[in-house]
């Protein structure tokens, strides 16, 4: 395939370039135009026929087997008609779910590579796609059962829209944030949508000219809103994301700089890693953290540009969180930082990738002075690199530290490769740390090609890899499996990208070379000694495998998971290593090889295996060498040894022959030509070997068999060097790591020729024929067989058609007619792979076909207990099927690997396929292989049905593992034969029919297994098909009637629920009514009248036909849909249904409701019977399904568009004004308007939504219209027959009776809850038939609400929220009637609340109120604000009132300002509650009343109660206590006045926490000012250690400033933030002096960036910190230095010399001999001065930087000073010593010889121990 196109100028947007590489290249650009032309022709032609399924489902797939073999190979006219047809496919309304998204991933694939169309090319509408979305991801129904999605509909429908987006018209943004900005409502669950919503599907890559119309739109307002919402609310996740994905798209045009420190806080918030001792956290900041990919990106896109202001924050934040990654370290965050640290330098790689390397493309380019400096790489790296370091060794994330650090060394080698080379060395030399060794032998593989490529930043890279390879060779032990492994991987690498040639007489020859090279070319001279040398380790460790050493006697005598590794590690090792060396060195190693090899026999089992592999991956290399030794050697002692006659019958034989043979039939899979020289020698010896009598040495000559005719008949390369011709070349040293060119890779094909062919089909004459006749004369009954001898015979048919697949032409002959109906044509893809099949041969798989065939039913009459048999007959079926050379297992397992080996050598920074050449090799003959195994839509043909029916006669034989063999080859065939599970499943539920009088268990049993498909397979029970489902369901529910006795097998019981459980897990919606649009067809069009040659569209009787056949498809399915629902309710009427049966059927029956169609009225009727059904678990199906069938029948309403502004009379403000407004005053709750009167009631526009009109209006704003005259209920006449039914049933007050004494039965007891099934019933009931049944429930209601019970309750809250839901659009005076009996209820049933039924009474109100208009609630609201507080019931009784009042309140959000005002005006007096229920429920309530009083851009002031005005009321009250030094909990004797008066102001004090506490972690905005207020009284009570006798308020205060410090913080809050903690830090009590210590550690960590962009501030901190570091309390100093030597590791000031200057003189303070009073003031300065000297050494704890060594100096001179100095300085010693310890040898070298020596007599002195 030529690379520009063919000859007709045809121009294909991308093709696989891997193609032209295929040794049959030439014939596949025909192939590829054929194939396109058909499917154009093909998908055109179904669309335009209107054949939805399943014409256009066959060819979709076909397009998708066609981008998997040739890549986009079509022009781009045709690429966006694709496009554009199957957009519109994918948005038809009512496709079936499952087509759905089989053509959005079809989609998806089309848009992968965005370079190749730009938005000029291809334009999409959003809306379809939105309106889709929205379809299905917020289905009104699916929680009804009424609909069932793919478990994967959403993750695919997101990726469709990410796909898309890059084509929304520039006008779309506009559009959108219409759509979406009412509903930006902070207190209400749809704002999640908003922000999730905008996050997918706004368009953020423009050109620079469109950007007004993009992003400029929202950018200021989204952005002002992030920077001011708090507490990590669920959607800020999603704003991250967009503005992330927004860095990313349009680096250079949006500025960043303003933000960047708020950025980066918020990143390092995000991760919630602990400071500080006692810290808590908010539950939610654990839930809604950033996505660290998004985070990465983000970050990414912020580096570079003038200054780098980003890479500055950068340095600080991986400073900051350094000492988190090192080993010892661990914790729930861990996994979040590993993340981050594997994913950034990745992430910059592709940045850079697309700066300087990327084609350039339509997308916008990033501006030069943006981009990314090589100044700037090193900087980043340098930030980076500490940390990679030190997560090289940890536990868990060294994988993600080595890719790390892979990435790094593509930025910047010089930074990188020597930090880590120094480890390995060191690693190296130890033998006491063997995880040291395997975690720094994995960076460098990662490293190699940075290492070893040709490199200006990292010339000496090369002089490092023949010290590693020696270093490496210890590796190899026999003792530790997993060190072995990493070595074999590590030497693979290497050899892969170095050529082992000795170069040492190249100086003499080239004049040329650098110093470095004539260096490496000395030093190449080592290879050989490297390759003898890792030879002889192999060979140790092959002596130490044997089997007789590795098992005792009892194991077996296969291979363990770990050998199996080792084998494969070591052949692939040896393998690479001698095909990268010279013929010289391999010479030599090949005869070492050989003679170890042949100078002693090994068992076959083990060591055996492994030296074959050795000496097959030795012979591929060279073949003509290798088997020139090899052959002739093992083939002169088989035949010496089988020439004696006596042999042949022998059933043990020699140990040499069994090891020659073994050797032999591994070297023999190499270059099939040369084989061809000892093609006499081997048919000889395989003629003998395999009629050998012995089993273990006929398996080995089958093996020799298929291994000579896998060499002889496959196409594969046969050499994999780094360099195309070999290493002949002048200097080899030059192609060190140089990356294979696919334009010029030169690969050598073997591709079988007529000498191969001939001698393929010889040994097939010799071997496999005389075997079929033998097989043959066996079942004719001419000549019997002993069951060794058939195996024998099987084994050589198994093995010839496993060599010769590929040779062998696919089974052939008649189609099987009328599967299924369709005027579109359903070809396979025909593919050619490089074999051309020869009809003069015999079609050897046609006769194994008919012999196995005959053998297995004679086997199945005669000897069916002979299941080895019947095994290897399963899988010669399976092959003759699908085996063409290749099998697909081992080829998705290859995949895989190729996939991990690419991922771990790739160079991402220079892109553009630059692989080492061995992978583009490998990657070719994948493609060969792929092509292979392309079975999409293959056509099913008689002698497949044959096959299949035999197989399923096997599925249902005796034996269950012939049956589950059979089972998994029939599931793959059913999945890969077009329709062939429409041919087959009827004759499996013909095995479970009662007609079936001769069937067994066992069969009964494979039919269902049959049935049940394999795991992630297909299964025929879930087939979505009216066909299949209709003749399975029901035959299923049938065998309960009909197969009692085998029923009562316990298995069977547990197959029957696993097919119901698989059913229900896999079930989704199967469409009846498929349509396609006008717009579908007119896209067809332009398809079939695309390109050259035009093609032949259908003609217009065709096309009315199709309409036609449209048209009774989908009656025929109404149909088939209504037969099956009648089946299934005919079973259920048959009385000897046993009940397991029973609930299969309802269940399946309920899966059955769908919205498109209604339910017919029998199986209504059969659910709404079984509302009262006996057993409780149909009960539960029933109640489902009629609230979705009451769903189904509900009438629509109709909808009026109003004018927010002619009902406010306002006019819209210009600009954004949100909040609380003139505008939006209406729809407030105001007790003087209330609709009291049908005249009101009427006049009143009730808007629903409760996010309407805060942020925004609707651009056209829809609500329900008020009914004109008063709606009189439903006449019975007019009812449908559905209707009719249930009015009927619920009519009648003994069913009324049974169905409510139901409902309020117990189920499991203290773990019912309210369910929302019984609600969606009720609410159902009272929507679609008003308030017919309220005179029958009326009764019950009163009954069940005075009754105590938790079930009553709980069945009265259900049915209560249904009826005040269900009652949305009835007119005043049924509402009006309706409150009069719900209000006495109510109050009666919260009077007697208890501890198991509040929470049910909670959910109850506040279900009732969601997405309701206040103004309709009134009666409600008013009753549950009457006296929550009363005391009558006690302190329970209020808490719970207050809970339920707390629910309904919290659903109105914005609208019940007035009622919020109530309410507060009612708590305040009551704050000094004695109970503490009570007060943490009156915290809670706060947190509510006070959540709408929020701080957001464009906001304005609430009309609801306002924090600022409540929190100075409240100072007030506690007036008492600010004068006092510490706040205890106790009251004090004396007055009685005044302690009255401080009781109430402690009590208050205790309410106000729970406050604190509970709007801590809830509010959209911090009140920083009010906190701050309360701050000092919080200090005061704050204890300093927490212990069990600390009582609640201490406890309460503690956590408050916990929370409280974690708090974001703005630039212009930190200054009072600062002064207050000041002003404590003057206080008289310590303990909250040290209070202020751990605040501001918190503090400042979780507002580090913030901070550090005022660096008066920052001055500020440090002159508070030294001030309580001169404490005359010692813990505060304890605490300061603490402290201080946190901020020094966060960076957060630097440790200069000042500081220095400063501590070391406060520690030289000289101490007077009298011990006075003036002496302790002198001991405070001199240990301030000490302790802050060890917080400097503990702020560095895994380095040793270069002002260390001198403070440890000057520290040790205080080893004598009195206490507490000198406990200081022995508790600083014994941590740097712990935390030195793992790297001393390397910190030592910081240090001079003298004050090692200082150090030494320190550290291990007996100062140590003492």
């Amino acid at each position: 395939m030529t690379a520009g196109g063919d000859v007709s100028g045809f121009v294909p947007q991308k093709e696989i370039v891997y193609n032209s590489l295929l040794p049959y290249c030439e014939r596949l650009e025909r192939e590829a135009a054929e194939l396109l032309v058909e499917i154009k022709a093909d998908l055109s032609r179904a669309v335009l026929l209107r054949e939805l399924w399943p014409g256009v489902t066959f060819c979709a797939r076909k397009l998708f087997s066609f981008l998997k073999l040739y890549g986009r190979r079509f022009s781009k006219e045709d690429h966006v008609l694709f496009i554009r047809l199957l957009y519109e496919l994918v948005t038809l309304p009512n496709l079936e779910p499952r087509m759905m998204q089989c053509y959005a991933r079809l989609l998806i694939q089309l848009l992968k590579k965005k370079e190749l169309l730009s938005r000029d090319d291809l334009q999409l509408p959003w809306r379809p796609l939105y309106n889709l979305y929205e379809r299905v991801v917020y289905s009104k129904t699916e929680h009804l059962g009424l609909i069932w999605f793919p478990n994967s509909v959403d993750h695919v429908l997101k990726a469709l829209i990410r796909s898309c987006r890059l084509y929304f018209p520039a006008s779309s943004t506009e559009e959108m944030l219409d759509e979406w900005r009412p509903l930006l409502c902070v207190f209400d669950g749809v704002m999640q949508k908003a922000i999730s919503n905008m996050e997918l599907f706004l368009p953020t890559i423009l050109s620079p000219e469109e950007h007004e119309q993009g992003f400029r739109l929202w950018f200021d307002e989204l952005m002002s809103l992030w920077m001011s919402v708090q507490n990590q609310p669920s959607w800020e996740g999603h704003l991250v994301n967009l503005f992330a994905r927004l860095a990313n798209d349009n680096i250079g045009y949006v500025d960043w700089t303003p933000y960047i420190p708020t950025i980066f806080t918020r990143i390092l918030r995000s991760f919630n890693l602990p400071v500080g001792v006692c810290q808590m956290v908010a539950p939610r900041y654990l839930t809604n953290s950033y996505d660290v990919g998004y985070v990465v990106l983000w970050i990414t896109a912020l580096l570079g540009g003038p200054g780098n202001p980003a890479q500055k924050e950068l340095t600080c934040l991986f400073s900051s969180i350094a000492s988190f990654y090192h080993p010892s370290n661990h914790g729930r965050w861990q996994a979040r930082l590993m993340r981050l640290l594997q994913r950034l330098p990745a992430s910059v790689v592709r940045r850079v990738h697309r700066e300087r390397y990327a084609p350039p493309s339509w997308i916008t380019a990033v501006p030069e002075g943006q981009r990314l400096t090589d100044a700037d790489l090193q900087e980043f790296t340098r930030s980076l690199r500490g940390a990679a370091l030190l997560a090289m060794f940890s536990k868990t994330g060294s994988a993600d530290a080595a890719y790390a650090l892979q990435n790094l060394a593509l930025l910047a080698p010089e930074l990188v490769v020597p930090a880590v080379l120094e480890k390995t060395y060191a690693a190296m030399e130890t033998l006491t740390e063997p995880h040291t060794l395997t975690a720094t032998l994995s960076c460098v593989i990662g490293m190699a090609r940075s290492l070893v490529s040709p490199n200006d930043h990292y010339p000496e890279g090369h002089a490092h890899v023949l010290p590693l390879l020696m270093g490496s060779l210890p590796g190899v032990d026999p003792n530790d499996f997993s060190k072995c492994m990493i070595t074999f991987q590590f030497i693979t690498t290497f050899a892969t990208l170095v050529p082992l040639v000795d170069c040492s007489d190249a100086p003499s020859r080239h004049a040329d070379l650098t110093e470095i090279e004539r260096d490496i070319c000395f030093a190449s001279a080592g290879f050989e000694d490297f390759v003898l040398q890792f030879l002889d380790r192999c060979f140790a460790l092959i002596d130490s495998s044997t089997l007789e050493q590795t098992r005792d006697e009892t194991e077996t005598d296969t291979q363990t998971h770990l050998e199996s590794l080792v084998k494969l590690g070591l052949s692939s090792a040896v393998g690479t290593v001698l095909m990268q060396s010279s013929t010289e060195i391999y010479k030599v190693a090949l005869q070492k090889l050989y003679n170890f090899a042949t100078s002693s026999i090994f068992e076959t089992c083990v060591s055996g295996r492994m030296v074959a592999e050795m000496c097959r991956a030795a012979a591929k290399c060279h073949p003509a060498e290798s088997l020139r030794l090899f052959v002739l050697h093992c083939c002169s002692i088989i035949s010496h040894i089988t020439d004696n006659e006596e042999l042949l019958n022998e059933e043990e034989l020699d140990k040499e022959l069994l090891w020659n043979l073994q050797l032999l039939s591994e070297v023999t899979r190499v270059d099939g030509e040369q084989l061809l020289k000892y093609q006499g020698e081997l048919e000889r010896i395989l003629c003998v070997c395999v009629r050998l009598r012995c089993k273990q040495a006929y398996t080995l000559a089958c093996s020799l068999l298929e291994h000579t005719l896998r060499s002889l008949s496959l196409t594969y390369p046969t050499e994999y060097r780094s360099t195309s011709g070999g290493f002949d070349a002048d200097l080899p040293i030059r192609d060190w790591g140089r990356a294979g060119d696919v334009a010029a890779l030169g690969v050598c094909w073997h591709v079988p020729g007529r000498e191969e062919e001939d001698f393929v089909f010889q040994l097939l004459s010799r071997l496999l024929r005389p075997e079929l006749r033998r097989i043959e004369q066996l079942v004719s009954g001419d000549r019997p067989m002993t069951r060794e001898e058939l195996w024998q015979s099987l084994a050589v048919v198994q093995h010839c058609l496993l060599g010769a697949g590929s040779l062998l032409p696919p089974l052939d002959g008649a189609h099987v007619p009328d599967l299924v109906a369709s005027m579109v044509n359903m070809r396979e893809i025909k593919l050619h792979v490089g074999v051309d099949f020869d009809d003069s041969r015999e079609n050897y798989r046609g006769s194994i076909c008919r012999t196995m065939r005959l053998l297995l039913h004679h086997l199945l009459e005669r000897s069916e207990d002979d299941t080895k048999s019947l095994f290897v007959i399963i899988k010669i079926i399976g092959d003759l099927m699908f085996f063409r050379g290749t099998h697909k297992e081992e080829f998705d397992s290859r995949w895989k690997g190729f996939a991990l080996v690419k991922k771990s050598r790739e160079n991402r920074l220079r892109g553009k396929k630059q692989h080492v050449r061995a992978l583009l090799i490998d990657r070719v003959l994948l493609q060969h292989e792929m092509r292979k195994l392309v079975v999409e839509g293959s056509e099913y043909k008689v002698v497949h049905q044959e096959l299949l029916g035999d197989l399923l006669l096997l599925s249902t034989s005796t034996y269950s593992q012939v049956r589950s063999r059979a089972q998994s080859v029939l599931m793959r065939a059913m999945g890969t034969y077009s329709f062939s599970y429409r041919d087959v499943v009827p004759r499996i539920v013909q095995l479970l029919s009662p007609q079936n009088a001769s069937g067994t268990q066992q069969q009964f049993k494979g039919a269902l297994y049959c049935l049940l498909g394999e795991h992630g397979g297909f299964c025929p029970a879930a087939a979505r098909d009216w066909d299949c489902t209709g003749e399975v369901w029901p035959a299923l529910v049938r065998c309960g009637a009909t197969h009692p006795t085998i029923l009562e097998e316990l298995s069977v019981g547990r197959l029957f629920d696993d097919i119901v459980d698989r059913i229900h897990r896999q079930h989704e919606t199967t469409g009846i009514h498929l349509t396609v649009s006008e717009r579908c067809v007119e896209v067809a069009r332009q398809i079939a009248q695309s390109g050259d040659p035009r093609l032949e569209g259908p003609s217009e009787e065709e096309m009315k036909e199709g309409i036609q056949r449209q048209r009774i498809r989908n009656v025929v399915a109404a149909r088939k849909y209504e037969k099956l629902v009648n089946d299934l309710l005919d079973c259920l009427e048959d009385k000897d249904l046993p009940w397991k049966f029973e609930h299969m059927a309802t269940d399946l029956l309920a899966l059955l409701l769908r919205d498109d169609y209604p339910l017919p009225p029998d199986a209504v009727l059969y659910f709404t019977q079984s509302l009262v059904h006996d057993s409780i678990s149909i009960r539960k199906v029933a109640v489902s399904a009629v609230a979705g069938i009451l769903k189904q029948l509900k009438r629509p309403r109709n909808k009026v568009t109003v004018k927010p502004t002619d009902i406010s009379g306002v006019p819209d403000p210009e600009g954004l004004c949100v909040g609380d407004r003139e505008g939006n005053r209406w729809l407030q709750y105001d007790s003087n308007k209330l609709p009291l009167s049908q005249e009101r009631w009427d006049a009143l526009p009730f808007v629903e939504k409760t996010h309407w009109g805060y942020y925004s209006w609707p651009r056209e704003m829809m609500i329900y219209a008020a009914s004109e005259k008063p709606q009189d209920d439903l006449p019975y006449r007019e009812m449908s027959e559905g209707e009719k039914i249930i009015f009927e049933h619920f009519s009648d007050p003994d069913f009324t009776d049974r169905l409510v004494e139901f409902l309020s039965l117990e189920e499991r007891k203290g773990k019912d809850s309210f369910s929302p099934r019984c609600f969606c019933l009720f609410k159902g009931l009272f929507r679609n038939y008003d308030d017919a049944f309220l005179p029958i429930l009326r009764p019950h209601l009163e009954r069940l609400a005075s009754d105590p019970h938790e079930s009553s309750q709980r069945c009265v809250c259900e049915i209560t929220a249904g009826l005040i839901r269900g009652s949305k659009h009835w007119g005043f005076s049924k509402v009006d009637s309706l409150w009069q009996l719900l209000c006495p209820l109510i109050r009666t049933a919260l009077n007697n609340i208890t501890v198991e039924t509040y929470k049910d009474w909670g959910t109850c109100i506040a279900t009732a109120c969601e997405g309701r208009d206040p103004r309709k609630l009134h009666w409600l609201f008013e009753l549950l604000m009457e006296s929550p507080l009363s005391g009558e019931g006690g302190s329970f009784r209020d808490a719970s009132w207050l809970y339920v009042l707390q629910g309904g309140l919290a659903q109105q959000q914005w609208r019940v300002s007035e009622l919020l005002h109530r309410l507060l005006a009612y708590l305040e007096p009551k704050l000094t509650q004695v109970y503490k229920n009570v007060r943490e429920r009156i915290g809670s309530v706060l947190t509510y009343i006070f959540l709408i009083d929020v701080a957001l851009p464009h906001t304005r002031r609430t009309s609801s109660p306002h924090v600022a005005e409540f929190v100075t009321r409240v100072l007030e009250r506690l007036e008492p206590l600010t004068s006092e030094p510490e706040i205890r909990n106790h009251v004090r004797e004396g007055n009685a006045q005044e302690t009255d008066e401080r009781t109430q102001a402690v009590k208050l004090l205790k309410t106000v926490l729970k406050w604190l506490m509970a709007s801590t972690g809830r509010t959209f905005t911090m009140p920083v000012q009010q906190q701050l207020q309360l701050l000092p009284l919080l200090f005061k009570i704050a204890p300093v250690e927490i212990d069990e006798s600390c009582d609640e308020m201490k406890q309460d205060a503690r956590t408050c400033l916990s929370l409280m410090s974690q708090g974001l913080l703005y630039p212009e809050h930190i200054p009072p933030v600062l002064a207050a903690l000041e002003e404590m830090a003057g206080s008289r009590s310590w303990h909250a002096r040290f209070s202020v210590l751990t605040y501001l550690q918190i503090a400042v960590f979780y507002n580090l960036f913030t901070l550090l962009s005022l660096p008066g501030e920052v001055l500020r901190t440090r002159k508070l910190l030294m001030r309580l570091l001169l404490d005359e309390q010692l813990e505060v100093r304890d605490m300061a230095s603490t402290t201080l030597s946190g901020l020094l590791q966060c960076q957060f000031f630097p440790l200069d010399s000042s500081l220095q200057t400063q501590l070391q003189t406060l520690s030289q303070t000289c101490l007077p001999k009298a011990r006075g009073e003036l002496a302790s003031t002198d001991l405070v300065r001199r240990h301030a001065g000490v302790l802050g000297l060890s917080a400097c050494i503990l702020s560095s704890p895994y380095d040793v930087p270069r002002w260390m060594p001198q403070i440890l100096m000057d520290l040790s001179d205080h080893l004598n000073d009195p206490q507490p100095i000198e406990m200081t300085v022995k508790r600083t010693l014994s941590e740097f010593r712990r935390t030195h310890h793992d790297n001393w040898q390397e910190h030592r070298q910081r240090f001079t010889d003298d004050q090692l020596l200082v150090l030494t007599d320190l550290l291990v002195s007996p100062c140590y121990y003492a």
